[in-house]
Formats: structure tokens, sequence, C-alpha cells
């Protein structure tokens, strides 16, 4: 195996698949060689080339950003030596490939697999049969943790688990702020992966449960309880009586098999390195693709990390008005970081940057891999669930916990989550991590469900394509996460306003 990796004919740069030391010559594919003129530690990138100052850094066959000295060929290419060339809002121009389009269009829905799950009263398949405990306001978290593992030893049948997913909001805000709360708690509370939820309330709340109630519509009154805790005299013992109610109902649900096309996963990535774009991101990419062939659906967001990489999403869009939408889904949340006062493109996090990644653009086309190459067929308001099978668009941040809560909130039973650092964290649906990297992987084999690092090491995309994808049906069908071995759940709802 090369020590290094040329992602794209056109690259002035290669990824370091190993530390290279200063002195230490490279052979390119074209047979020609590069000596470092500077240690470069695994992840990050070499000049294959001089580039002089003010040229385009590319990689991935794409700019992402220019060099601010004159680089050597052997060079370190880093935050120290490049600057991004992104800069505002911008206008953009349609410019689909539409014969690719109308071909990826007729692959849709043709393979077949299936899984084990969940049908609900809805027509929704849940992969998890598990009591949820939604507190409406953060008050009474601490009511719902205690019930939560009181109601634990009730468990029976086929439920998986009693889980309090806990917040601070629901209370003291403001606007779309409150209003995007109460849809993200509308979501979860129908979510399929719950086979029974109870619905906590203080009483005095801004999105009370007599609030709530209107944003649920329609829903199985069997398998929806509520509490509120200041009308009950011992919202212990009444809070435990509903659980009971709703354990012994769901104990009696069964999985049944069902066809892949139910599947909707979400894509997130979070951690990243130098090694995420070209291994665990494209992997992914090619699992969204598999889904999407078997009818699926796929769901990617983290809006800031498609800056720089937002046209090539745009021009995969089915038509003009969806790529309309995504413009203003891209445009909108530049302004959004305007009105804060902040910087749209300075993105990448230390860890990020510690990993070899430069520059928002260097990130941003890492991180789209994930969305693989089939057309963008819808674009989704954060807490909007949906309703279109293939690849779907998500508003929201790139904040690990904030962006697969969204992902959970709209749909998705299962987040595929892609990381070069690690994490432990999970959302409120199974959350399997892939690493990006071996060394991840080795050293932490409680929190990494599958390692994409293998194909540094000699594994085609093809045959981990199909390994990810076995190991995708057996967790829709029951199959634990390692997060989920380690009893980790957690929830964060997108603050956006005034805290009165």
């Amino acid at each position: 195996m090369s020590n290094i990796l040329h992602i794209h004919p056109r690259d002035n740069v290669v990824v370091c698949l190993e530390f290279i030391a200063k002195g230490e010559t490279v052979s390119l594919s074209d047979g020609s060689e590069v000596t470092a003129v500077e240690d470069i530690v695994a992840g990050h990138k070499m000049a294959v080339s001089p580039i002089e100052k003010g040229r385009n850094i590319i990689k991935y066959g794409y700019p992402i950003g220019y060099a601010t000295e004159d680089i050597p060929a052997g060079g370190w290419v880093h935050t120290h030596d490049v600057k991004t060339n992104l800069d505002g809002i911008l206008d953009y121009k349609y410019t689909p490939d539409n014969e690719e389009l109308e071909s990826k269009k007729k692959l849709i829905g043709s393979r077949k697999a299936y899984f084990n799950g969940f049908v609900r009263k809805d027509g929704r398949v849940g992969i998890r049969n598990e009591i949820w405990i939604i507190p409406t306001v953060g008050c009474v978290n601490n009511i719902a943790t205690k019930l939560s593992k009181v109601a634990e030893n009730y468990i029976k049948g086929s439920v998986d688990e009693v889980i309090a997913y806990n917040h601070n909001y629901g209370c003291s805000q403001t606007g779309d702020d409150q209003e995007h709360t109460r849809i993200i708690l509308k979501d979860l509370i129908k979510h399929p992966n719950a086979g029974g939820v109870l619905v906590i309330g203080l009483g005095c709340e801004n999105s009370n449960i007599d609030v709530l109630k209107p944003y649920l519509g329609q829903f199985d009154e069997d398998r929806v309880k509520f509490l509120v805790c200041q009308d009950s005299e011992d919202e212990m013992e009444e809070g435990l009586i509903l659980l009971k109610e709703l354990i012994d109902r769901a104990s009696e649900d069964k999985r049944e098999e069902v066809d892949a096309s139910r599947l909707v996963i979400g894509l997130k990535c979070g951690g990243s390195d130098g090694f995420s774009g070209i291994t665990a991101n494209p992997l992914v990419g090619r699992i969204s693709d598999r889904i999407i062939e078997c009818g699926g659906t796929s769901i990617l967001t983290e809006v800031p990390e498609m800056f720089g990489a937002e046209t090539i999403l745009m021009n995969r869009c089915k038509d003009e008005n969806t790529f309309n939408d995504t413009v203003s889904m891209i445009n909108g949340f530049k302004d959004y970081f305007t009105k804060q006062g902040e910087p749209i493109y300075e993105n990448p996090s230390p860890g990020n940057k510690a990993g070899g990644i430069t520059t928002l653009e260097d990130k941003s086309l890492g991180c789209t891999q994930k969305s693989g190459g089939y057309p963008v067929m819808n674009v989704l308001e954060y807490g909007e669930v949906t309703d279109a099978s293939g690849l779907n668009l998500l508003c929201a941040p790139g904040n690990d916990l904030c962006a697969a809560t969204a992902l959970a909130s709209s749909g998705a039973q299962i987040v595929l989550f892609t990381t070069g650092r690690g994490t432990p964290f999970a959302c409120p649906v199974p959350t399997l991590k892939i690493s990006s990297n071996n060394v991840l992987a080795e050293k932490k084999k409680k929190w990494i469900d599958f390692n994409a690092g293998q194909i540094l090491t000699g594994k085609t995309f093809e045959e981990l394509t199909d390994d990810l994808f076995e190991q995708i049906l057996r967790v829709a069908s029951g199959e634990k996460v390692k997060s989920e071995i380690a009893g980790f759940h957690d929830m964060a709802i997108w603050k956006r306003g005034v805290t009165l």
C-alpha cells in the first residue's frame, strides 16, 4: 500500500496516509517522485508541485482555498499557508447534468432487501420498540429520569428499554425558538422507534401539554400518555401506572419482515480528520446510494458543512424548484450566521485542524461525500418530517447532538455517524459510529461499530459497502450498536432565540 493518496488527477496536493519524515521521498501514481521538505503527520496534505502564492490548492478536484505564501513541492499544506476562497452570500445558477440525473432516477428502487421492523398504526416502521419519556420542559427532567430508572423493572416482551429524553427548553422561549422546540417534541412523540411515549409536563410552562397536543394531530392514544405534574398528588405513582400501561401494550408488538424501502437513514459526521473524506464519508455515500436503490430514504444535514461544496448538491437537485429550496436553505443559514455577528466560513474545529482539515471547503468537500451520487429529491426545514424517498437535505447546524437529533426528528430510524477523532454520544435513534482510520477503531472499540479505515489497508469500497449494509439491516432488525450497549441516549434542541 502507498503511504500517500492522490485523490483526483487535478489535485496539486496528496494526503499522507502515514507520517512522512523530512527528506523522505514518495512515489506518485504517474511514476514521478516528490521529497518532503518538512515533517508531515498522517491525514495532512503535502504539495506535489510548487504552488505559488495566490494559487488555488486543489483537493478532490476542487479548490479548497488559496496559498498565502509560496509552497515548495514536498511542503506541508495546512492552515499556516492556506486561506479559504469563500466570502459572503453567493448567487447560484442551476446547471444540472440532466442525462446523469435521469440515469440515476431510473435506478431508484432497483434493488431488494429486507429487515425485521415494527409496523405502526400510521404505517411508519420502527426499528426499536422502546418506551420514551418526553418532558415538555426542563423543570421535570429529574422526574423523567427517576421514572425511567424505576420503570426498567417492568420491561417485558418485545420492549427494549425505557428512556428519558431530557432537555432544557419548553419555557422562557420566544417566537420561532419556542415554535421549533414544540415541533421537535412533537416529532419525537410520534417517532416510530417508540412503542410507547409518556409526555411529562410541569403545568405552567409555555409549551405545556395542552399547548403541545394540537401539534400532534392524530395520534395513537394507546401509545401516547400524558402526565401534568402540578395536577398530580404523586407524580411518581401516577407516572409508573401510565408507564406500566404503555409497557403492557407495547410488549405485545412483534417484528415482521419489512422491505428496505421503508428505511430512513440519517447521515452525519463529527470529529472529522484528514481521512474522513477518503474513507468513511465516501463509504457512507455508497450506503446512501444502496438504500436509495432499495427505494429507501437518506437525509443529509449540517448545512454549514455544505458551504464550499453546495454547488455539487445544487446541480444534483431533481428540478429547479428543489434547486431554489436548496439555495434558500444555504443562503438562509449564511444570513443566520451574519445576524449573529459570526464569520460564515470559520467552521473547522481544533480537532478537525489537528486531523488535517484546513479550510471549510476542505471539510465540506469531504463531508458532502456522505450524500453519494443520487439526485436531491427534497429539502426539509428544521423539524420537518420527510415524506419523500431518495436523498433529502435537512436544515440544521453542524453540532453533533443538535444535528443528529434533527435527523431523528425528521424521521430517521438510524443515524450513520462517521468520525476520525471518536465520540461516545448517541441521539434518540441508534447511532452507528464509523471510524475513518484504523488507529481510532482499535483504540476505541467500545465506541466504534464499523471501521472504514480498512480501505487504507487493502479492503475495497465494494466489500465494505456490502459489509456495512448487512450490518445496518441487522441493526434495523434489533442488533444493538455500541452506544446502546453502553446505555447512552442523548437529545439536543437547536437553540435559536432569546431566553426570557
